[in-house]
């Protein structure tokens, strides 16, 4: 994990966000406005939305790419729950690779000086004093 004041409760946080969304994914669908695959941009921003608040918790390089995997994991998981576990829902394979694109361009963003924003906000971990 990234070097940043209270790392457990950021990472916590990161997960609380995947449970919330594997909640809703797996619950009855809400209305959906009749925007032809309206779905699919829902699926880009959410997931690339859990890839942004992963290259904040976690350093670049192995720690970064295994969270972004398991976004991907869990994206695939949750469509393939939905078509076996539920009666409302059904697995649809481009909302898959919708939620993989969101991560992937949502990963992107450890390019950009936007890969610290969390850091800037609540600062490094206190040093200690001795």
């Amino acid at each position: 994990m990234k070097d940043l004041r209270w790392p457990l409760v950021w990472l916590g946080a990161w997960l609380l966000l995947i449970g919330v969304v594997a909640w809703l994914s797996l619950s009855a669908p809400p209305p959906a406005p009749d925007v032809p695959q309206s779905d699919k941009w829902q699926h880009l921003l959410v997931y690339g939305a859990l890839a942004l608040v992963a290259v904040q918790v976690f350093r670049a390089g192995r720690p970064l790419l295994l969270a972004l995997a398991a976004l991907v994991a869990v994206g695939v998981v949750l469509e393939v729950a939905q078509g076996t576990l539920t009666s409302d829902r059904v697995m649809d394979v481009r909302d898959a690779v919708a939620n993989t694109l969101g991560v992937a361009l949502g990963g992107l963003s450890v390019r950009t000086p936007a890969r610290d924003l969390l850091r800037a906000w609540v600062g490094p971990p206190p040093v200690a004093v001795e």
